[in-house]
């Protein structure tokens, strides 16, 4: 495919800020019954009725959460949706609605904000959520994205950080570390492209490693196959910033310690090859790369017979005594104690 050396550039300055808003969203459809009135006026409304309410938010700054080097603009737009309904899947709930908040300096033309606009809203289509307002609004420097997800649950299907028991499994969806392993990757081909702009990176022996971290999806699957199983969990957080750091929640949280077994970690065997590649240890990686978006959850023991064995799981440990602490067991059954290693937004360099 040839690139368009001189793309269309129509500057955001000659629609305005509410020429801006309707060119934006005009896409936009509503699809929960829940939502009584979406974008277009001071407030949006919703009606829940019975139901219980959650809400998350998050903020993504380009150069802190991502780089526009490698990271396409409609790719950003749907990983900054997905990060956010994760946070709703960890409740046990379903999502529903989410805002939508940019700020943008004057070396974003319109083209750029629509191919944003157009992975925020195949995020939304793709997740059945509406988007029901936001904000625009200048940037002097780079690309600011905000996203509040909101969700629906009954009462008694929420789950918090905060009920796991001494005795319950620890148990994660889907594998872990490839989405730090695909931004080392991507990393090391934006530094020689910075060297030599003629290369060409060869990325087939890393796409699912670069589709964890360019587009990762949130678990809502996971909130129907529990159910299906009739288990409830006792606890739950969704993997953003490691699973040492999540772990570390939920202990505490809910006042208890934790053996996590290294044998049991799941991991992808394009995980364990680029590792080697890259020589970086992949127990290391596994439980501290980050932004993987499983679920980590903890089930009672009685519960075991009804998850054995199912592919989309995997037990990796138990909670225990409070007192006991938390303990990485090796392969050669060597207790070390876990620390949380991941993402710290906060911590300086």
């Amino acid at each position: 495919m040839i690139e368009d050396k001189s793309p269309q550039r129509t500057s955001i300055a000659q629609l305005g800020e509410f020429g801006l808003i309707d060119h934006l969203t005009k896409n936009f459809e509503i699809n929960q019954p829940s939502t009584l009135k979406g974008i277009g006026d001071d407030a949006a409304v919703l009606d829940f009725k019975d139901k219980k309410v959650v809400i998350s938010t998050d903020l993504l700054i380009e150069g802190v959460h991502f780089d526009l080097a490698y990271m396409p603009l409609k790719h950003l737009g749907y990983k900054a949706v997905v990060v956010n309904i994760s946070d709703i899947c960890a409740m046990n709930a379903k999502a529903t609605q989410i805002t939508v908040s940019v700020a943008v300096s004057n070396r974003f033309p319109l083209e750029a904000l629509d191919e944003l606009f157009a992975g925020i809203t195949h995020a939304a289509n793709e997740y059945k959520v509406d988007v029901i307002g936001g904000d625009t609004t200048s940037s002097q420097k780079g690309l600011i994205i905000s996203i509040t997800a909101i969700g629906e649950a009954d009462e008694e299907e929420i789950v918090y950080r905060n009920g796991a028991k001494q005795t319950d499994l620890l148990v994660v969806t889907g594998d872990l570390g490839a989405a730090y392993m695909g931004l080392q990757v991507l990393e090391r081909e934006k530094q020689v492209f910075q060297v030599n702009p003629n290369s060409q990176p060869d990325l087939d022996a890393y796409t699912y490693l670069i589709e964890r971290q360019l587009k990762p999806e949130a678990r809502k699957d996971v909130r129907t196959l529990l159910h299906a199983l009739e288990i409830k969990p006792t606890s739950m957080i969704d993997i953003s910033d490691g699973l040492s750091s999540e772990i570390m929640h939920l202990c505490k949280q809910s006042k208890v310690g934790c053996n996590l077994y290294e044998d049991k970690l799941p991991i992808d065997p394009q995980f364990i090859n680029v590792c080697e590649e890259f020589n970086i240890d992949s127990t290391t990686v596994a439980i501290n790369g980050g932004e993987d978006y499983e679920l980590l959850f903890t089930i009672a023991m009685e519960d075991f017979e009804k998850i054995k064995g199912n592919p989309n799981f995997t037990i990796i440990g138990h909670m225990t005594q409070e007192s006991e602490g938390i303990h990485l067991v090796t392969r050669a059954n060597t207790r070390i104690a876990l620390k949380a290693r991941g993402w710290d937004a906060i911590r300086e360099e």
